[in-house]
């Protein structure tokens, strides 16, 4: 199933959002791979716009509500990690679960 998400970055904070975002895509990639169970793609945009930017998650799994519950009671090392980064990025606590994930209104493919 497709899941999609938007979360705002902190004003000052979008080059630490490139920086880690090249974390998972380096440095860190295996560690994310290795945590990564249910969650089988996921891609990361970040939109910069005069009202501030944005990171843009997508990605596929099962249960997204499952997803976030895992990462929020999560004390792995790489998990720890990764909910600090995005709690510096964004001001996002990820040890709480998203209440609501965003209703998908239009699936189109050819």
């Amino acid at each position: 199933m497709e899941h999609a998400f938007f979360i705002p970055i902190l004003p000052g904070k979008t080059g630490a959002a490139y920086a880690f975002a090249d974390a998972l895509n380096t440095t860190r990639r295996a560690e994310m791979d290795k945590t990564q169970v249910t969650v089988t793609k996921e891609s990361w945009f970040i939109q910069e716009t005069p009202g501030g930017d944005f990171i843009i998650v997508y990605y596929h799994a099962p249960d997204g509500g499952k997803v976030h519950e895992a990462l929020a009671a999560s004390k792995e090392p790489f998990d720890v990690w990764f909910k600090d980064q995005v709690m510096e990025v964004t001001g996002v606590d990820c040890n709480q679960p998203m209440t609501s994930l965003p209703k998908q209104v239009l699936s189109w493919s050819r």
